[in-house]
């Protein structure tokens, strides 16, 4: 028997960092996914299987977490062993990932497969809700990123457009417009629990002024939601500019990601890194008039493809 799942990527529009200190943040999924496949064996064991490597450990040592050298497989392990204790298995699992995403620039490959592999794994026993994987989607990729607020894991579970707000969680955006977007990859590998370590440092040394770019940021997230209703996307634009401008200020930013948000603000309507920073991505907002020409001009310094939003979230396969 095999029990199949997968979730979508992500993008951060508006209030990454800045969710971590209340500010509401503006997401959506995408469509690029990871697909989680599992099932039960004979023997004892748990063992992953990814593009990243494969690991495995016998059923009486998943207690052991602190074992596993990679932090990319803790999670799969914990749900697994979650489960089997949930479900009174005798039994091992096999859990093989495949991904469209690439790993560690700022498109939640680690949160997709987290709730894939919720999905696929308790699946091969009882089929849970969204709301159920979410739950225990965010428990799980807590063992590896102890202070993400879940808004990674909850929109790729429930797909679309959502606000997150820290203090009362997900919201479902209702937009006209099917956003599109170019991503450009900066080809530079970051580390997303160092740089928020890194950014509460520059909050602790800086307070007043972090918490004023705490307010304009809040301001931003408003004006986006207004021009999200209207359909506005050159207003839209400018205020991922403007956000771009916040997060170079608390130094997130690089000279590559730099660089690129300009060449894409030629043709675009605006663009913005997406994620931790360090790094990463940038996301750069088009529609049909302008989509080509940006490609074309990110393509010459950047692997760059269009994405659009995904509104289906977690699927069952």
């Amino acid at each position: 028997m095999k029990s199949i799942a997968s979730a979508p990527g992500k993008v951060i529009l508006f209030g990454e960092h800045f969710i971590v200190y209340g500010v509401k943040a503006i997401l959506c999924s995408i469509n690029k996914r990871i697909v989680a496949t599992s099932r039960l064996l004979d023997e004892r064991k748990v063992k992953i299987r990814s593009v990243l490597g494969d690991a495995e450990l016998d059923i009486d040592c998943l207690s052991e977490l602190d074992a596993v050298t990679s932090r990319f497989m803790k999670p799969f392990f914990y749900i697994a062993k979650n489960a089997l204790e949930d479900y009174g298995k005798d039994k091992g699992i096999e859990i093989v990932l495949e991904s469209q995403i690439p790993a560690g620039i700022g498109l939640g490959s680690s949160s997709a497969a987290c709730v894939a592999v919720t999905a696929s794994v308790n699946g091969l026993f009882v089929r849970l809700s969204k709301q159920e994987v979410v739950k225990k989607a965010i428990e799980a990729e807590r063992i590896i990123f102890k202070e993400t607020p879940g808004a990674d894991t909850s929109v790729s579970t429930f797909g679309g457009l959502m606000l997150y707000d820290p203090n009362s969680g997900f919201q479902e955006i209702s937009s006209n417009n099917d956003l599109a977007f170019i991503i450009a990859n900066s080809s530079q590998v970051h580390n997303t629990q160092e740089i928020v370590r890194q950014v509460r440092v520059f909050k602790e040394k800086n307070g007043n002024f972090f918490n004023q770019l705490c307010e304009k940021e809040a301001e931003i997230v408003n004006e986006a939601l207004l021009a999200l209703r209207k359909n506005d996307l050159k207003m839209l634009g400018l205020l991922m500019l403007k956000n771009q401008d916040l997060l170079q200020q608390i130094k997130v930013s690089t000279e590559k990601i730099d660089l690129l948000v300009r060449e894409a603000k030629k043709t675009s309507y605006g663009a913005k890194l997406t994620g931790a920073g360090f790094g990463g991505c940038i996301i750069s907002l088009v529609d049909n008039s302008n989509s080509a020409t940006t490609v074309d001009n990110l393509k010459k310094i950047s692997d760059c493809f269009p994405v659009k939003i995904d509104y289906q979230g977690l699927l069952y396969i």
